[in-house]
């Protein structure tokens, strides 16, 4: 891994997206533009870039955004008040006490929060009640956990329970996977490329832009140390040096589950 900022900087700046055929099946990665990655985890698209010449288009102004109500309506995406009433009413009771997080701290570990759907029958009423889905993953028995959340009641009118489903990676999975992949002895070649690029050591993920994506197992195509990934939280990350260059770290696999890193055999 000592020369792969080299090696591989040429044509993961172009963007290719990545998949490993035949080993496992990379689930919503697609590498980051060469702007960077964003800071949820995903590729970011657009935005402005610096070096822009005098002839060139001028810079569009951003204004700043309305402030936003602590109620939305109708089908408007949910606000920030929603988002986070949404999500203490979701954690009320055992999934607080019992849940574990990436980190192994208490509580499980929340995903997304979303709009719901309308119930047959609200799609034109302007009066529906207003729901949230919020997902958590749980690590104490890999589970995933949707709670809708009535906004105007503020009542949990139902909860699913999933095993073996794994949406991608929140921002606060991805750091934690590279602090696994930063202390543990495969992250070796991975700190060695950053000293090379920087001159300073690796120590925190805040040191990079992660960007990362679920692995799912192929039966008998892998290590047997990933068999259970699809089951388990597994994650493949793309490293960033801040202002610098990838660094490909691509053939790591972290299992979040466990708390192990893997690296596949390509040979």
């Amino acid at each position: 891994m000592r020369e792969t900022v080299h090696r591989h900087l040429g044509k993961l700046v172009a963007g290719v997206a990545v998949a490993t055929v035949g080993t496992a099946a990379a689930v919503a990665i697609a590498l980051p533009g060469t702007a960077g990655a964003d800071a949820s985890g995903g590729a970011r698209g657009g935005g402005t870039q610096d070096g822009q010449g005098p002839d060139g288009v001028r810079p569009a102004v951003v204004e700043q955004a309305p402030a936003e109500g602590g109620k939305g309506t109708g089908r408007d995406p949910l606000t920030d008040d929603e988002v986070r009433r949404a999500e203490r009413i979701a954690l009320t009771g055992q999934l607080l006490h019992t849940g574990e997080n990436a980190a192994g701290g208490r509580g499980p570990q929340r995903l997304s929060a979303d709009l719901a759907e309308p119930e047959p029958g609200e799609a034109d009423d302007p009066g529906a009640p207003r729901r949230a889905d919020i997902t958590f993953y749980d690590y104490r028995n890999d589970t995933l956990v949707t709670k809708t959340v009535d906004l105007d009641t503020g009542k949990v009118e139902r909860t699913g329970t999933q095993r073996g489903v794994q949406p991608p990676p929140s921002r606060a999975e991805n750091a934690e996977a590279a602090r696994l992949l930063i202390a543990a002895p495969l992250g070796a070649g991975l700190k060695a490329d950053y000293k090379d690029a920087t001159g300073r050591d690796l120590t925190s993920p805040d040191q990079l832009l992660l960007s990362g994506g679920i692995y799912r197992a192929v039966p008998g195509a892998q290590p047997a140390a990933l068999d259970p990934c699809g089951v388990h939280r597994c994650v493949r990350l793309f490293t960033k040096v801040r202002n610098g260059p990838w660094i490909d770290t691509r053939s790591l696999v972290i299992d979040l589950s466990v708390r192990k890193v893997t690296a596949l055999d390509h040979g």
